[in-house]
C-alpha cells in the first residue's frame, strides 16, 4: 500500500502563519477531498506535504521515506501532482504535454513507444481531448487546457494523485467526467487527494473530507460524519440545508 503521511506541518512566512500543526494521510483506495474557503491554506498544505515548501515544523513521509530526501523523479514515480497554477513555458501540442506525465518512467518527449504511448493515448481518450491532440495549447480554452493537464496527471500512473482544483474552469459535464475519472482511478487501486470548492460534489465523491480554515485542519472524517449546516456555517459563513449528502446553500450568514 502506498501512502503519504504528513504530521504537524507548520509554515511561517515573514512571521505570518500560513499553516499550523496540520496532519493528514492519504492511502491507496481513498478519495480524500480537501475543503475550505479561499486563503484557508489548502494549497500550502499540499505543497508542504509534497516537500515543495520547507515547513517550520513537522515532516512528511511518502512511501515511508522523508519526502524531502526524494529526488523530483522519485517523488513523481510515487505521486502525480496537479498544481492550481499550471503554467507552460512554450506552446507545445497537446499530445506532447500529456506525454510529460511519462517522464518519471524514463520516456522521452516525441519518442514514446510501447506502453508509454498506449498510456498517453488512454489518458487522452479518458479526458475527452482526442480531437485536441494536435492543437497547440495556447489555442485552447481554459476548460480544454484543464482537461489536458488532467490527462498529463493520469498518464503518470503513479499510485497516488494530488490535484489542486482540477475541475476549475470546467463546465458541469466535464466536472463530473473528471471526478468520475478520479473515482475510477481510486477504484483501480490508486489514492487521490483533491481540492474542491463545490461541497455537494465533494460529498458525492469523497470517502473522506478534510476541512480547513485559517491555516488549520478543523475536521477530518467521512462526509456523513463531518457534513452539516453548522460545519458549513463555521467554515464558509453560509446558511445551508443538508439532506444526507445533498447540500443547498441558502445565503450568507
Amino acid at each position: 500500500m502506498s501512502e503519504l503521511v504528513a504530521s504537524n506541518l507548520s509554515v511561517v512566512t515573514n512571521k505570518v502563519s500560513l499553516l499550523a500543526n496540520a496532519s493528514l494521510s492519504l492511502r491507496t483506495g481513498e478519495l480524500v477531498i480537501l475543503l475550505g474557503p479561499n486563503g484557508a491554506g489548502k494549497s500550502i498544505l499540499l505543497r508542504s506535504a509534497l516537500g515543495l515548501v520547507k515547513p517550520a515544523t513537522g515532516r512528511s513521509l511518502l512511501g515511508g521515506d522523508n519526502v524531502r530526501s526524494l529526488s523530483p523523479m522519485q517523488r513523481a514515480q510515487r505521486v502525480a501532482y496537479l498544481p492550481q497554477t499550471r503554467s507552460l513555458a512554450w506552446p507545445n501540442i497537446v499530445r506532447d504535454v500529456v506525454a510529460l506525465g511519462r517522464f518519471s518512467h524514463g520516456a522521452a518527449l516525441g519518442g514514446l513507444r510501447g506502453q508509454d504511448a498506449k498510456t498517453v493515448d488512454q489518458a487522452i481518450v479518458a479526458c475527452d481531448i482526442t480531437h485536441l491532440t494536435h492543437r497547440k495549447v495556447d489555442t485552447l480554452s481554459g476548460g480544454e487546457l484543464a482537461r489536458v493537464h488532467c490527462a498529463r496527471a493520469f498518464a503518470a500512473q503513479a499510485p497516488l494523485l494530488i490535484a489542486d482544483e482540477p475541475i476549475a474552469a470546467l463546465d458541469p459535464r466535464h466536472q463530473f467526467r473528471v471526478m468520475d475519472l478520479i473515482s475510477q482511478y481510486v477504484a483501480g487501486g490508486g489514492g487521490a487527494l483533491v481540492v474542491l470548492h463545490d461541497v455537494g460534489l465533494a460529498a458525492r465523491y469523497a470517502s473522506r473530507l478534510i476541512w480547513m480554515k485559517a491555516g488549520e485542519i478543523v475536521a477530518d472524517g467521512t462526509p456523513a460524519d463531518t457534513l452539516s449546516p453548522e460545519r458549513l456555517s463555521t467554515i464558509y459563513g453560509v446558511r445551508a440545508r443538508v439532506d444526507g449528502l445533498s447540500v443547498e446553500i441558502e445565503g450568507a450568514d
